[in-house]
């Protein structure tokens, strides 16, 4: 049987919603783009790079944020476009790093271009701030071993709340599962690395839900055979 540390509990499941709430802000060009993002709220830069995996959509989007995608299809400017398409911001510590990105990627085309890209008055960039609500699902684990059953069953939103916006919440930066898996006695450093490995901005969140299901069943069959 898995020991549990004194400080361990039981992974309460939670469900979650991510509200649009609007700015504002709103920017015609390049310029007026960069000049926001200065000072605007962190959840609206966290929401151009993250609410996409959270929005209805019948299209596979060409650009993983909303900053990318509008100096593409807003600016007509695809060099700018393809600049800010790879920027990861699970590469980045916390916003205030990921911002200062945006702004040299920013500042590095404007001084690269004669004349400021501009938009037409109807396609302008609008910054919305992202508000997290918490839902609670009912459904608790126990033990680690029942993450393999648990996950495939969890929505969409709940991988988004526990693998992703985990991040800004753990004190380490990590996840939900690997900040309980640490927890216990018992050793899962394998486990927490595999989790470590996945990078949840290239892949849908139901194809994250695959990937982390099928890394808690092969750890746990595993497991069950060297018993």
């Amino acid at each position: 049987m898995t020991t549990r540390l004194e400080s361990t509990g039981d992974f309460f499941v939670k469900d979650c919603a991510l509200t649009s709430i609007a700015t504002g802000r709103r920017a015609q060009n390049l310029r007026e783009l960069r000049d926001d993002l200065l000072t605007v709220h962190p959840g609206s830069i966290y929401y151009h790079f993250w609410g996409g995996l959270l929005r209805p959509s019948f299209v596979e989007p060409e650009y993983n944020n909303d900053f990318a995608a509008w100096a593409f299809h807003g600016l007509h400017d695809q060099i700018l476009a393809e600049r800010l398409a790879v920027i990861v911001p699970t590469d980045f510590a916390n916003m205030e790093d990921l911002r200062q990105e945006l702004i040299d990627v920013i500042d590095e085309r404007l001084d690269e271009t004669e004349h400021v890209p501009w938009s037409k008055a109807d396609q302008q960039f609008h910054f919305i701030r992202s508000q997290i609500v918490v839902m609670d699902t009912h459904h608790t684990i126990r033990e680690p071993r029942e993450l393999a059953d648990a996950v495939p069953k969890m929505s969409i939103s709940s991988i988004f709340y526990h693998f992703i916006d985990a991040r800004r919440r753990t004190e380490k930066g990590i996840d939900d599962f690997r900040a309980w898996l640490a927890g216990f006695e018992e050793d899962y450093d394998g486990l927490a690395l595999s989790l470590a490995e996945i990078d949840p901005y290239f892949s849908s969140l139901s194809e994250l839900r695959d990937q982390l299901a099928s890394i808690f069943r092969a750890h746990f069959s595993r497991r069950r055979r060297r018993r």
